[in-house]
């Protein structure tokens, strides 16, 4: 009775997961068509030269090569034709908190990961400039605020300062990890919400839009003046710890 009870408990846990996959898989399907629909109403953009990018070529991910994953995980070869057809204006830079996401997420779009020069002086001011034309281009900007938090948030903030003088049609910030989230409210006097002073410096510095993944809470969304987009981590993780259990392999089979 006990392995009963397990195996009907499983295969309700699966049923679940399955459901929250084609919810996740609808939303990013609507996310998709958006950016189709953007790449299609814009003009060609000239560059002055041809996107580069320092450490090479991005290379498609380990999971687009995975039998085990659904189709909806790999790279939409539609969608990159789309991309090449129109000779979109889409832009994607990095900065240095996590230039393999970037690299990943370029590659899946069929792009390549815009080239920029950042540095570092003695003092430890940051320097960032664009190798490429980015006017009237929409600009997504991969940066994670993740340790060090301070240094990665100010360098977001010279990335989107730096598109926005260079006459970027929208700017997006990709922020897959939001540092001061759990600073989203006071819970004695005299503290500060440090999730709102960052949501007003990103703004301010020029942002269009903001990209977050899996938020501390949801009340951190408006303390934004632009748009928010809130995504989730979860069916993915849950989809990998599933393909990684022996009984979904079984039953796979």
């Amino acid at each position: 009775m006990d392995a009963a009870n397990r195996l009907s408990t499983i295969v309700a846990e699966m049923g679940q997961l399955q459901y929250e996959i084609q919810e996740h898989r609808r939303v990013l399907n609507f996310l998709l068509r958006s950016v189709r629909t953007i790449a299609a109403k814009d003009r060609r953009c000239s560059l002055v030269e041809p996107l580069k990018f320092e450490n090479g070529k991005p290379h498609f991910p380990l999971l687009a090569s995975d039998p085990a994953f659904p189709t909806f995980l790999s790279p939409n070869s539609h969608f990159q034709n789309d991309i090449n057809k129109h000779d979109t204006r889409l832009r994607i830079f990095s900065g240095t908190a996590n230039p393999a996401l970037a690299q990943e997420i370029a590659c899946y779009m069929g792009l390549e990961l815009g080239k920029t020069k950042i540095k570092r002086f003695a003092d430890g001011e940051i320097y960032v400039q664009l190798q490429e034309s980015v006017r009237g281009c929409d600009v997504f900007l991969v940066q994670p605020t993740c340790p060090p938090a301070n240094e990665n948030l100010m360098e977001l903030l010279i990335i989107i300062d730096a598109c926005r003088r260079a006459s970027a049609k929208n700017i997006t910030a990709l922020i897959p990890y939001f540092g001061y989230a759990r600073a989203d409210r006071k819970t004695q006097g005299r503290e500060s919400i440090a999730a709102k002073l960052v949501a007003n410096l990103i703004t301010e510095a020029g942002a269009n839009r903001v990209l977050a993944c899996d938020l501390h809470s949801g009340q951190s969304m408006g303390y934004f003046d632009i748009p928010v987009d809130h995504v989730y981590g979860q069916p993915i993780g849950g989809l990998s710890c599933a393909l990684s259990c022996p009984f979904f392999s079984q039953v796979s089979k």
